[in-house]
C-alpha cells in the first residue's frame, strides 16, 4: 500500500483572530479521507496548535518569548488534536497524536522506535497527525519548522509522495501577488536559482514560508520521493492530484536516491563537530567513493565522541560530507595525518583503520 506524508500549515488551519478554522479543516478531512478510501496510508503532519492556543490566550500574534509560545502550543494542542478526531470520526476514520522533538529523530533508537510505531498503527488504518512537541521543545531540539519535520517523516516512513499544503498554489516564477507571475509546473532539480525564487517570507502565525518548503522538498527528493506543492484551501485538490490530474508543483525526485540510513545521517542528526580535509581526501570521498583516513585530516574542531557525527571540511571552509566518527576528537588531534598502520602504535590500540567508513558517510 503506497504512503503520503501530507504536511499542513498554520495558515490554513488556523489564525490568532479566530483560532482554527472548522470550516477548512472540515473540508481537508473530508479531502484526506477520500484519499485514504483510495487505498493509500496516509501520515499527516499538523501546524496550527500555537496558532489555535494564541485565540485562547487572546493574544493576536505569535509571541517571542518562548514560555508563552510553549503555552499556547499546550493549550491549542488539545483543540487541534479534538478537532481532527471529530472530523475524520465522520468519515469513520481513527486518528492517533504523536508528538516529535528533533532528538527523537538524531538519536537512532528513538527513530526506529517512532519509525515502529508509525508503521504499526498504519498497519491498524489509524492515521498519524504529527506535530513537534513544542511545550517541551527547545531551540537545541527544534526542527525550526515543520515543513522540515514532515520532510523528516517522509524519509521516516519512506513515503512514495510528500505533498506540502500551501496557502498559495505552489511556486510561482515570482511574488504571486504580482500580475505576471506564472506557476512553475515541474521543477526537475532544486537549485541555487530555483531557491533563490522562492524568497525566506514567512507569516504571521507560521515558521515557514516558501523558502522553508522548498529546502523540505529538496530533503525529500534527495530521499527519491516525489513532492508536490499544492494549495491547501481549495477543497477537491488531493483527489484530483491522486488521479492524475496536473496540479501545483511538482519537483521530481533523485534518481540516484540517498538510502533512508544515509538520509537520516544527512539531515537527521546534528554534527557535534568538523575535521577539515587535505585535497587528496576530499577527491577520496568525493570521487573515488572511499572511506575517510586518518592521514588526509588536517584539523580537527570542536569536541566529540566515539559514535559521533562530523562534518567534513575542505580547505576552502566547505562541507562536502558528513557521517559517524570511529574516533573521538581527542583520539584524532593524535592521529591526524598519519597512516592507518601507525594508529595503534600512537593510542596503544585501535578501533579501525577508517575514521568514518564510507557505509557511515554521505555526501553534502
Amino acid at each position: 500500500m503506497k504512503r503520503l506524508v501530507i504536511k499542513i500549515g498554520s495558515n490554513i488551519l488556523a489564525s490568532a483572530e479566530k483560532g482554527l478554522n472548522m470550516e477548512r479543516l472540515h473540508a481537508l478531512t473530508k479531502d484526506i479521507a477520500g484519499v485514504v478510501d483510495l487505498g493509500y496510508n496516509v501520515v499527516i503532519v499538523s501546524s496550527g496548535a500555537v496558532a489555535a492556543g494564541l485565540k485562547k490566550l487572546g493574544l493576536k500574534e505569535k509571541p517571542k518569548d518562548i514560555k508563552l509560545k510553549q503555552a499556547a502550543a499546550a493549550i491549542g494542542q488539545s483543540s487541534l488534536m479534538w478537532a481532527y478526531e471529530q472530523n475524520f470520526a465522520g468519515f469513520h476514520k481513527k486518528v492517533a497524536q504523536v508528538l516529535l522533538t528533533k532528538d527523537d529523530i538524531s538519536n537512532r533508537q528513538r527513530y526506529i522506535n517512532a519509525k515502529n510505531t508509525l508503521f504499526t498503527l498504519l498497519s491498524y488504518d489509524i492515521i498519524p497527525i504529527i506535530n513537534e512537541n513544542d511545550p517541551v521543545a527547545v531551540d537545541e531540539i527544534k526542527f525550526g519548522d515543520n515543513d522540515m519535520l514532515a520532510s523528516l517523516v517522509a524519509g521516516l516512513v519512506e513515503a512514495d509522495m510528500f505533498i506540502i499544503l500551501s496557502d498559495v498554489e505552489g511556486l510561482y516564477s515570482k511574488n504571486p501577488a504580482l500580475k505576471d507571475a506564472e506557476l512553475i509546473g515541474c521543477v526537475d532539480e532544486i537549485t541555487p536559482d530555483i531557491e533563490k525564487i522562492a524568497g525566506s517570507a514567512g507569516s504571521a502565525v507560521g515558521t515557514g514560508g516558501m523558502y522553508s518548503k522548498i529546502l523540505a522538498a529538496k530533503q525529500a527528493a534527495s530521499h527519491g520521493i516525489p513532492v508536490i506543492i499544492i494549495s491547501g484551501k481549495k477543497s477537491g485538490l488531493l483527489p484530483r492530484l491522486l488521479h492524475g490530474e496536473k496540479v501545483g508543483t511538482y519537483f521530481c525526485p533523485k534518481t540516484r536516491r540517498l538510502s533512508f540510513k544515509k538520509g537520516w545521517i544527512a539531515y537527521g542528526v546534528k554534527s557535534k563537530g568538523a575535521v577539515y580535509l587535505d585535497d587528496g581526501a576530499v577527491k577520496a570521498l568525493t570521487a573515488q567513493g572511499k572511506s575517510l583516513l586518518p592521514s588526509g585530516i588536517l584539523k580537527i574542531e570542536g569536541s566529540f565522541d566515539v559514535g559521533d557525527y562530523v562534518s567534513c571540511i575542505n580547505k576552502e571552509g566547505r562541507k562536502i560530507a558528513k557521517g559517524l566518527t570511529n574516533y573521538s576528537s581527542k583520539e584524532l588531534e593524535q592521529i591526524k595525518g598519519r597512516k592507518t598502520s601507525e594508529i595503534e602504535k600512537v593510542l596503544g590500540y585501535k578501533y579501525s583503520d577508517e575514521v568514518i567508513h564510507r557505509n557511515n558517510l554521505v555526501l553534502a
